[in-house]
This record gives C-alpha cells, structure tokens and sequence, in this order.
C-alpha cells in the first residue's frame, strides 16, 4: 500500500520510520510511533488510515483505545499515590476497601492485588458488556467474589477485572476516579494525549479498531494452543469485539483502566520518558524517583501465567522487560495492550516509547510491530 509518513525523525533514527513505513507493505491500516532519549523527540511519526474503509486520515494527533496498555497508566497513578503517602504496596487492600476481604481475600495485599496474584481474573456471574460500563456493579462483583486460586500463590491474568481494582483503591482514597486522578496528576502536567474516560470532546478525533479477522492479509495458517481453563473467565465473559464494543462512544466515555484507554503514540511515550527520567520531563515532575523504584519492583518472576499460559515478570501493576519487549535491558517497564500496541520506560538509556495502531496483530506467530520498532530504535542509539 503506498501511503505517506508523516511527522519526523532525528538525524540517526531514519531507520525507525523506514520499518514504520514497511508494515504498510503487510497489514497496517493506521498507526503512530514516538520515542523520546534524553528528554528529546527522536520519533514522531504516523500514517494511514483512521477507519477500515481508508478514506480517512490518520492525524498527528489521533487517539486509538490502546486496550490493556492503559494499565501501565493505572499503575502509575497508584505509584502517585504511595508517593504523596497515601498507599503502601505491602498493606493489606482491607486497610482502603473493608467489603474487599470477602471469601478469603482478606490478607491480600496491595502488591499482590496489582500484579493479578489475587485470583480475581473474572467473575463466575455471567456478564454483558453493558456490566462493564457499571463501575459499581463491577467493584462490588469482585468485592463478594471467592478467589480463583489462593491469593498470592500463583499469577493469572486479570485482563478487565483488573482495572476496577486500582479504580477503587483510588476512589475510596481520594474520592475522584481513576480517570480524573491520573488526568489531574499525569495528563494534564505533561500535555500527554492519554484519557481513561474520554469526554465527549474528543470523540471525533478517534480511530476505528479493526479485528485480527478483518486484516487485509490471512494470517500462515499455525497450530492454535490450548489455553489454560481459566481463559474464558478472563478474557471471554464478556467477549469484547473490536469494533462493536471497543470503538463505540459508551466504551469510550467508560472508566474501564485495564482495557480501554485513549491515546497516541505521542501521549503514551511523553509519560514514560518522564519515568524513564526520574519522573521528571521538560521541567515537569510528576513522581519522586524513589515511588518509581516501588512501583517496579519485582512480584512475579518468570513464573507461568494461569490464565494466559506464558511466563510473565511483573511489578506492582507495571510487566517487567521479558524477551526483548522493551527493548535490551531487563530494568525496562511498560504495558502492552491486545493486537499490538506498547509503551515502556528504559531508565537505563532514559527511553520513553509508544506505539500505538487501529489493525489488530493478525498473525500471532509473527513478531510483533512494536518490537520491530523497538529493535530499530536501539540500533540507531546504538550507533548515535
């Protein structure tokens, strides 16, 4: 497909936007890419389309839901708040949220409640997708719910259950939601394009998703893998269609912080390069160095996930450098998002990425598109 580039690189990171501009060649339809080293834009760049007819433009600063990259946004909004003293990773969620102990889950913690160690990846009542538009519905569901496995001796991962868990930790602390407690301590201080809950305002600068079973290209026909049984308890009750659910308004509007935050590749990489720097960016600090130290230290170490089958590191909310994801070296943090997009912090080469696109990753034995990107990346600061 011959579409243009747009935005720029710096001197060295040409490479960088040449990959972009490959995965046109396969199934890309609209997407962005940004990187920031040493505090500087070094990528900003996007192109294609905004919608699966390709009759729209993709623009410098179109918002995408990112789906589960939100949780590294929600992650550090509970890292705001240890940093201002409010919270500790190692009390017990009872000490925020009493109605949570039910059924056992009372010595939880909240290191364990963030790194999907409590046993709560789903719910056994039957939901809707409307359910998940029902913050209060939701929270009270896994308050009352008996956990899966016993708390904190095994990891599954909680792919939307999980944002209601931060969610009411930092509205029974502060009394706002998650949402407006990370527009106000985050968002808003960095200009960073990133909303969990997005106003009515923004709507129209919003892409479409496109499902992996609407790409333009068939994915090489692989052996698909069982799952482990508790899959469809995470990730399949409700079953959340791309375009259906994730692209409509009310999904939007929705506080739902493991699953459905909007934003670009811009927005996504301005808040981890402040983290990659301390907290700190363009004179803007948003969190002390020693909060981001909490917040990533190590809860799960290479152990295999329940619910998804793979060996996984986790921090406190934040997944830990495995297998190159974010780049070389293992002290880098992030969360990815289903279908492909990605943002991490690397504190070690002071890197913020984002990448962020509407064509679902089609080929799951395919190297993924960021990290594709990210490999680029490094080779360029590698030879600068």
């Amino acid at each position: 497909m011959d579409i243009t580039i747009e935005g720029h690189v710096a001197a060295g990171f040409e490479p960088v936007r040449d990959i972009f501009a490959e995965f046109w060649e396969d199934i890309e339809v609209g997407a962005s890419c940004c990187a920031l080293h040493q505090g500087e834009i070094v990528v900003d760049i996007w192109g294609g389309f905004k919608s699966p007819e390709m009759t729209t433009l993709w623009q410098s600063d179109t918002l995408i839901n990112v789906y589960s990259t939100t949780k590294g946004m929600a992650s550090l909004a509970i890292a705001i708040l240890f940093d201002e003293g409010l919270i500790d990773y190692d009390e017990k969620v009872i000490a925020y949220w009493p109605e949570f102990g039910a059924e056992g889950k009372q010595d939880v913690t909240v290191g364990q409640l963030l790194s999907h160690q409590a046993g709560l990846c789903g719910v056994e009542t039957k939901l809707e997708v409307a359910d998940l538009y029902d913050f209060d519905k939701m929270v009270n569901l896994l308050a009352a719910q008996k956990p899966l496995w016993e708390p904190g001796t095994a990891v599954g991962y909680h792919a939307i259950t999980w944002g209601y868990l931060p969610g009411e930790l930092v509205r029974r602390i502060t009394g706002k939601t998650l949402g407006q407690y990370f527009r106000e301590k985050v968002a808003e201080p960095l200009g960073a394009d990133f909303y969990i809950g997005l106003p009515d305002s923004e709507m129209s600068r919003c892409g479409t998703l496109i499902g992996p079973n609407r790409a333009r290209k068939k994915p090489r026909m692989t052996e698909v893998p069982k799952m482990p049984d508790l899959y469809p308890i995470s990730l399949q009750n409700p079953s959340i269609a791309p375009y259906r659910d994730a692209s409509s308004d009310v999904w939007r509007r929705a506080e739902i912080a493991a699953a459905n935050g909007q934003a670009n590749a811009r927005g996504i990489a301005r808040i981890y390069a402040a983290l990659a720097n301390g907290g700190l960016l363009n004179g803007t600090k948003i969190i002390s160095p020693e909060a981001i130290a909490e917040s990533r230290k190590l809860e799960v170490d290479g152990e295999m996930d329940l619910v998804v089958g793979v060996p996984v590191r986790r921090a406190r909310g934040f997944m830990l450098n495995i297998e190159g994801a974010y780049g070389p070296f293992n002290d880098s943090f992030g969360h990815g998002g289903a279908g492909g997009s990605s943002g991490f912090a690397d504190p070690h080469n002071n890197v913020g990425f984002g990448y962020a696109m509407n064509q679902m990753q089609a080929d799951a034995a395919a190297t993924p598109r960021s990290m594709k990107l990210v490999e680029c990346l490094y080779q360029c600061i590698d030879n600068i």
